[in-house]
């Protein structure tokens, strides 16, 4: 069966998401999709709308086929470890022909010409990059400005100035350094942009639609028809976030004082005053950040690192994740013709798939080997991932019981399911 591979976040998936569901489809000219998408934190650093197993039923409605959830350490984190995570998690399923993602450029020539001159400039474009994002410009304009005196063409640079063709350019780099078989496509992105709040019709971001959410105003028309009760009747029973939880979690975290923060993931030098001392005065989870928010600090980088003090990710531990990339699939969604793909792609498996956890540790055994340190690796990233999802519990509205391990026992979503 031919397969196109999505990178994904459905927070929450809306008509635009459709659109280049359908389109990903034809370009590829496939009878499969298979959605790799990120947990319960996201790569802006936010926890999602609704749990990764509610936004797995809303893409099954939608017409994926398959839901694999990209792991905890490459979500939530820069768009280069975030590419590099997905499309390792693809690989390693086996048997996807195609990556297909959207980019405001709509083509591949000049996306595949600045991801190869990424790869050729690599470590002058990540230090000359550092240095600006610390001088307080954003990453595209960093990146923008790094990469123009590299070329002779302006129009590379430009297309650095837009986030999904950022993400896009970052697919083209990682399926080079991967070696990826998976061919790229990309499909151009239609209506609102990526940050924009405001609908075109009937296509608005995921920003907007969340920022409608939060206002009281009303987003069904905006949702493909299959969707839009899953996600009503979600919200309806408290099953999304609530910020001031999260505030107050961060604040109760942050009150262990700057020096508990410096073995953590990304807090460096200095940062850990400055949030320990937002931490005394700041009102909401906005006016931290706000509080927080300095030349050198993005909202977007502030957020991730909220997301890992509130996770407890040691920088050590994580920085051993990410060299080793994804070392296990967590299945969370299928439809009837994404079992039979899975079926027949089981051979061609790079790491183990679970449904849940619950026998995860004896097939991890198995795979990488008992007593190995890339088994015991994955156990601890395991851990990670279980944590993050029982914070993930903290911050619901309403706890409807039972356990909050979660991903021990939550079975595989399959089309059509009610809540």
């Amino acid at each position: 069966m031919r397969a196109v591979g999505l990178i994904t976040e459905y927070n929450p998936f809306h008509n635009g998401h459709l659109h280049h569901l359908q389109e990903s489809r034809k370009a590829a000219d496939a009878e499969v999709a298979v959605a790799v998408m990120s947990g319960h934190f996201l790569q802006r650093g936010e926890p999602a709308l609704v749990d990764k197993w509610v936004r797995t039923r809303m893409a099954l409605a939608g017409g994926v086929d398959v839901v694999v959830e990209l792991p905890f350490p490459w979500a939530c984190n820069s768009a280069p470890r975030f590419a590099e995570g997905a499309v390792r998690s693809l690989d390693a399923l086996g048997g996807i022909d195609a990556l297909c993602f959207g980019s405001e450029a709509g083509e591949l020539g000049g996306l595949q010409a600045c991801a190869d001159l990424l790869l050729r400039h690599e470590d002058v474009l990540s230090r000359r990059t550092a240095s600006l994002l610390r001088s307080g410009l954003t990453y595209p304009e960093a990146r923008a400005q790094v990469l123009a005196p590299l070329t002779d063409d302006a129009a590379l640079a430009e297309l650095l100035s837009t986030p999904n063709n950022i993400l896009g350019i970052e697919y083209l780099r990682a399926l080079r350094q991967a070696g990826s078989p998976m061919r790229a496509l990309t499909i151009p992105r239609i209506g609102a942009g990526y940050h924009d709040v405001e609908a075109v019709g009937a296509i608005a971001s995921a920003t907007g639609i969340r920022r409608l959410l939060a206002e009281g105003g009303e987003v069904a028309q905006l949702l493909p028809e299959p969707v839009r009760p899953i996600l009503q009747q979600a919200l309806a029973a408290g099953r999304d976030i609530d910020e001031e939880i999260l505030h107050r979690l961060l604040l109760a975290r942050l009150g262990r004082g700057a020096a508990s923060l410096t073995a953590l993931y990304q807090v460096e030098e200095g940062i850990e005053n400055r949030l320990a001392e937002a931490a005394d005065t700041s009102r909401s989870y906005r006016d931290l950040i706000d509080a927080v928010k300095a030349r050198h600090l993005t909202r977007t980088r502030i957020q991730r690192l909220l997301s890992y003090i509130l996770n407890e990710v040691g920088r050590e531990e994580m920085e051993e994740f990410l060299v080793a990339g994804p070392l296990y699939l967590h299945l969370l969604g299928c439809t009837q013709k994404g079992r039979a793909f899975l079926a027949g792609s089981r051979k061609r498996l790079g790491l183990p798939l679970v449904a849940n956890y619950s026998r995860l540790h004896a097939t991890l055994k198995r795979h990488h080997g008992a007593q190995t340190s890339r088994c015991r690796l994955a156990e601890r990233m395991l851990v990670l991932e279980t944590r993050a999802t029982r914070n993930y519990t903290l911050l619901m509205k309403r706890w409807e019981g039972g356990s909050r391990n979660r991903d021990f026992f939550e079975e595989l979503r399959f089309e059509g399911e009610g809540l």
